[in-house]
């Protein structure tokens, strides 16, 4: 069984504790100095450390406890560490935090919140020792998450993607089930988790389920839990995703891909927010944000039948619809360099420059694979390309390709009836061929131009500029 390790160099602090964890059955070590803590964790199975920030030889600095933290780090950096000091500034507390701090608690401490604290962050430790795709989706995803910035690193430069994001985080702090649809690889787990950093619930747990990646006769067992013995190969109590995610977000991908069954279960806990493991008669409440996610035309769906309407209502109080990638060609640069950027550092290699003729591909094509394809795409030019320049055909892009021939978002620019009788106007003109030049690609243009792209659609308004998608042809 896991334990807890105590790390405090004043006598009463350890004694006080020890008998606190274990009026509470909760297995308890204890260690007076750094040297002590360090021997413990790497050959007892500790599964929380508790320590103090201030140890005698450094009184008030803290700088001992610090080194301790990134000691224990280095042994093992999945093991949660909850510090104590009497030091309470909330400063102090996020940088402890960013140090890599689970958790953070003051002294003197409350009792039921230590204890309350203690037992999460051991269950979740246990679950992480029993199934690495929880730990990953659940204590990982969350401590990432609390050191990212609050867009999660989304890269983007459309307004039809700023509409998204502005709209995710107005609703963040309303605690209301949001549905996020959209094609797959557009972006709508990142849009997810946007949502989850931005609300009230963003310290607290964050566990993804691939709901179209259950299997019917699983189902329970997965999103509910099961008691050791309720069925065969079950030799362990588990815990569900339901109950991992209690007090924080749960987020289900792949929605409309569940069975009827699945979605009658899914549906009345929703309703009820009350559930029992598989295997036992005692009913469960948890407490969590719902947000779901799907690729499926759900209102056709139930059209269908295949959707059930009721559940429908309950999953989009909120919708989120993030746009493909076709649709939204001002991000396709700043995310080809972006994913550039990344795959060059992961091999150790400069950072290519890449041609126009191959820039031109990239916003050329139809992205039928969105996001997730142009980063597989910019992995695949940089381990194939011969020298300094990416080209067309090292994203695969090239010969008879569609994309490397002519964009989607072609270059022809047609102006209003309102300006239409002044073909010589200069700053008409030169909008124009900026446009042209640019492909049509408003972003482009602005930088050519030198203004903002805000100033440019304003300035394309006036002048009664619009831009039109260039029809498909036969071949295409």
């Amino acid at each position: 069984m896991l334990k807890v390790l105590v790390v405090d160099d004043q006598a009463s602090v350890r004694t006080a504790l020890e008998v606190l964890f274990d009026l509470y059955d909760i297995p308890v070590m204890v260690a007076s100095t750094p040297e002590e803590a360090l021997d413990i964790v790497a050959r007892e199975d500790v599964g929380l450390v508790i320590q103090d920030m201030n140890f005698r030889r450094e009184a008030t600095s803290g700088t001992e406890g610090v080194e301790l933290m990134r000691a224990i780090r280095g042994l093992d950096p999945d093991l949660p560490i909850v510090l104590m000091t009497a030091f309470t500034s909330l400063e102090m507390a996020v940088q402890l935090v960013k140090e890599g701090a689970t958790d953070y608690i003051a002294k003197p401490w409350d009792d039921d919140k230590l204890i309350a604290t203690a037992r999460n962050l051991l269950r979740m430790r246990e679950l992480g020792q029993e199934n690495l795709r929880l730990t990953s989706q659940g204590l990982r995803a969350r401590r990432e998450l609390s050191v990212r910035h609050r867009l999660c690193g989304l890269i983007y430069q459309s307004a039809q993607m700023h509409e998204v994001v502005t709209l995710a985080v107005k609703v963040a702090p309303a605690n209301v089930p949001v549905l996020v649809t959209g094609p797959n690889g557009s972006g709508k787990e990142k849009v997810a988790e946007i949502v989850q950093a931005n609300s009230r619930r963003s310290d607290k747990a964050f566990v993804k389920v691939n709901s179209g990646g259950l299997h019917e006769n699983l189902i329970d067992a997965e999103l509910f839990g099961a008691e050791a013995g309720a069925f065969t190969g079950a030799v362990k109590t588990r815990v569900g995703r339901f109950e991992e995610a209690d007090g924080g977000t749960l987020f289900l991908d792949e929605i409309g891909n569940l069975s009827q069954g699945a979605q009658a279960k899914l549906l009345r806990v929703l309703q009820t927010g009350e559930f029992q493991r598989l295997g036992s008669n005692v009913t469960r409440k948890v407490d969590l944000r719902l947000i779901s996610a799907t690729n499926v035309d759900l209102r056709r769906a139930i059209d269908e039948g295949s959707f059930r309407e009721d559940l429908y209502f309950r999953l989009n109080v909120i919708e989120i619809a993030v746009p493909p990638l076709r649709d939204r060609p001002d991000d396709i640069l700043p995310l080809m360099d972006h994913f550039l950027g990344e795959a060059a550092r992961a091999e150790g290699i400069a950072v290519p420059r890449i041609s126009d003729e191959a820039q031109n591909a990239l916003l050329g094509h139809d992205w039928p694979g969105n996001v997730r394809e142009l980063e597989n795409r910019v992995k695949r030019a940089l381990l194939v390309h011969k020298d300094a320049l990416l080209r067309s055909e090292d994203l695969g892009l090239g010969g008879g390709n569609r994309a490397s021939n002519a964009p989607r978002f072609g270059p022809e620019v047609t102006v209003g009836s309102d300006r239409s009788d002044q073909p010589n106007d200069p700053e008409l003109s030169e909008l124009r061929a900026a446009l042209i030049e640019a492909r049509g690609v408003v972003s482009r243009a602005a930088a050519q131009l030198g203004i903002s792209r805000q100033a440019l659609y304003r300035r394309m308004e006036r002048l009664g500029i619009e831009l039109e998608r260039r029809p498909k042809t036969s071949s295409e």
